[in-house]
């Protein structure tokens, strides 16, 4: 539609209003792909051909043109990122670089973790290499612990969250030619230290502590620990928060994953303010399967099926043919033993379980048509050709069987389609609030977490199911477990520019340099994707940074009531900690990158944060604030420039938010950005009246 128009103009309100006057029986909202209203004007739209030839002769339109689908040459989520192979980088320091993983050890003889061209470890390094029998360390795995069984990875996870930190650059990696390209690392140059909590049963709260007192006395410069419990535990229990604390202590930065049991509110189990905790998003990229009906309908499910039924339709059937002791519900979920052999092979099986493939590809069947939940729309490996549907188009699908005297369909291989929404925060990924400390913003960071294919263990066949036998050297997996490796890679790569600057420092370039997101929700807001999505190419530049110390966080904890007792638990020493008087401060006193506060429904409010930056950019330098807010508050700023003579100077300022009382479960957002014509510092301001849980 050319160029934007000047003077008022809604570009959504304008493209839905051209849309309703071509679609017949549709709904808009369905039908509108992306309106483009920023340097020109456009949107791309579900429409069929007749749609397309009818809008193309309206007024005001300049073309109309199919979508494309181009081919993808990487594993795609770095070059998302805008972090390409030819990024700026010192190799020489990142090669210094120790990044500590905690989880289910590591698969050593693959390509992500060859020491081909690599160095001796480096000079600080002060760990060893005790990963059991047959394990061998290298000059890229300089370091490796276990505490159950042995450090190889007989799980998968391990090795594949330490190929997206870390992992070498491996041409031509794919899952059985899915998504093929080149897998690599954050920082490829890194070394990698490797600490076996995990296995197959789970992660015992015991071995993560020794992993932790092993990884920060063996000399690692970060921690990425992709595991943690079903929600939020007090931080003197929570042995990630204890662990990461003293971390912290040490300058080493902790990264751990928010979750994955969203889209509720309030079930992110990483809420400690010294973690890097991080939600999982989109690339612009999706594995799917597609299922061609009898009818000729096209149904788009997901799944990782590398088969192929060549054009073939099989018979569909649903419910049928059960063993002697399965109910009529068994029957139709396929569940163990309850899929007849006699009836099933040769035909798809319908099931309303994702489980239900294992048991169809024990009965000898052609596929199988499975049900996901109501809000997990993730990819899994199948061992026959199955692809898993949304709730709604499985009773699509089921609607078509029952209707029809010999329903067939025929299962596609998967293929991967580009994506117009990306980045998007995952429904699987665990949202805040913080039920531990509701005035600190969780999580704090979004990154790619859906979809990604990275380095997976020798050991460990690609599903649970008994009948199939295949490995493979790469394995896609969604999961904020993907995500925070992600943001350990990009954390490591911040490390290498700035090798002096403390965890906080780095944490906060992360934060106030990330892209701006939108929420699908509004009950999600910041507490789905904290300060936005990772940027690591601005993060090494972040002009201004929150940097927040031990006693810093100590005086929080004083804030919330923590008695000497339990603040010792976590800090490990004997000190002095909380101040005399009655007033012990609040949580909103940390100077933390994020300003985030709890409100009572229908009262009046008035909040402070006091902050503090320090300068990192131009030693001479003034940034100017601008305050981007809802109309339903009032954020005011003093003093609204800071100027800086010199580098590393630090000047506070403050931030107050009043408001009217708002109704309950009201999320209210704002952003706080310092600029200085050159770096764009951002901080999102949120809140929340009442409670979302």
């Amino acid at each position: 539609m050319g160029s934007l128009p000047e003077g008022e103009y809604l570009p959504s309100s304008h493209h839905q209003s051209l849309l309703q006057q071509v679609v017949e029986g549709r709904s808009v909202g369905d039908i509108l792909v992306r309106s483009y209203r920023r340097s020109f004007n456009g949107f791309s739209a579900k429409l069929t051909d007749q749609e397309s030839q009818t809008l193309a002769s309206m007024k005001g339109v300049v073309s109309v043109f199919p979508n494309r689908i181009l081919q993808l040459h990487t594993t795609r989520s770095w070059d998302f990122l805008g972090f390409n192979e030819s990024v700026i980088r010192k190799r020489s320091v990142e090669g210094d670089i120790i990044v500590g993983v905690i989880d289910t050890g590591i698969s050593p003889e693959s390509k992500s973790f060859s020491d081909e061209g690599f160095g001796p470890p480096p000079k600080k390094w002060k760990g060893v290499c005790n990963g059991g029998e047959n394990f061998t360390c290298n000059n890229k795995i300089i370091g490796a612990r276990y505490y159950k069984e042995s450090a190889w990875d007989d799980v998968g996870h391990g090795s594949h969250v330490a190929s997206i930190a870390a992992g070498n650059h491996v041409k031509d990696a794919n899952f059985f030619g899915i998504g093929q390209g080149t897998a690599r690392g954050g920082v490829p140059s890194a070394r990698i230290a490797v600490y076996k909590v995990c296995t197959p049963v789970g992660c015992e709260a015991q071995d993560i502590l020794t992993a932790f007192d092993d990884a920060i006395a063996d000399g690692v410069d970060l921690i990425t620990i992709s595991l943690g419990g079903p929600s939020a535990t007090d931080f003197n229990i929570d042995p990630i928060a204890i662990g990461g604390f003293h971390a912290m202590a040490k300058g080493i930065l902790t990264l751990n994953s928010a979750g994955n049991n969203g889209p509720a509110p309030g079930v992110t189990s990483s809420v400690s303010p010294w973690l890097m905790s991080v939600a999982a998003s989109t690339t612009d990229r999706r594995f799917v399967d597609k299922v061609v009906l009898g009818s000729g309908k096209t149904v788009v499910g997901y799944s990782l099926n590398p088969f192929t039924q060549k054009g073939k339709k099989f018979p569909l059937i649903y419910g049928q043919g059960g063993g002697d002791f399965c109910h009529e519900d068994d029957i139709k979920k396929c569940r163990a033993r309850c899929v007849n052999a006699s009836v099933a092979k040769g035909k798809i099986v319908v099931c309303d379980e994702f489980t239900g493939f294992m048991d169809s590809n024990y009965a000898h069947a052609a596929g199988s048509i499975l049900k996901l939940g109501p809000f997990h729309k993730v990819s899994y490996a199948v061992s026959l050709p199955a692809s898993a549907f949304s709730p709604d188009s499985y009773d699509n699908i089921i609607s078509y069987v029952n209707s029809t005297r010999n329903p067939q369909a025929e299962i596609l291989k998967t293929s991967a389609i580009k994506i117009y929404d990306a980045p998007a925060v995952t429904s699987f990924s665990s949202r805040g609030p913080n039920t531990i400390v509701p005035d600190i913003l969780k999580p704090d960071i979004s990154a790619p977490g859906l979809d990604i294919l990275a380095a997976y263990s020798s050991l460990v066949t690609v599903t649970k199911d008994p009948e199939d036998k295949r490995k493979s050297e790469h394995y896609i997996l969604s999961g904020t477990s993907m995500s925070c490796p992600h943001t350990a890679g990009i954390a490591a790569y911040v490390k290498s520019f700035h090798p002096n600057w403390s965890p906080s420092a780095i944490k906060s370039a992360i934060m106030t340099t990330a892209w701006p997101m939108n929420s699908s929700k509004n009950t999600d807001a910041e507490f789905a994707y904290g300060s936005g999505h990772v940027n690591p190419v601005k993060a090494i530049d972040p002009g201004l940074v929150y940097e927040t110390f031990k006693q810093d966080y100590l005086k929080m904890l004083c804030s919330l009531g923590y008695n000497e007792r339990k603040l010792r638990s976590i800090s490990g020493d004997n000190s002095s900690i909380c101040p005399n008087g009655s007033d012990k401060g609040s949580p909103r006193d940390l100077n933390y990158p994020s300003m985030a506060a709890q409100v009572s429904p229908g009262k009046s409010f008035t909040i402070r944060f006091p902050r503090t930056v320090t300068n990192v950019g131009l030693a001479k330098s003034a940034y100017k604030v601008k305050v981007l807010k809802s109309g339903r508050i009032s954020v005011k700023v003093e003093p609204e420039i800071l100027s800086f003579k010199s580098l590393n100077e630090k000047k506070s300022f403050s931030v107050t938010v009043t408001g009217e009382g708002l109704p309950d479960e009201t999320i209210i957002s704002a952003s706080l950005v310092w600029s200085d014509g050159n770096h764009s510092v951002r901080s999102p301001i949120v809140v929340l009246s009442g409670t979302l849980i």
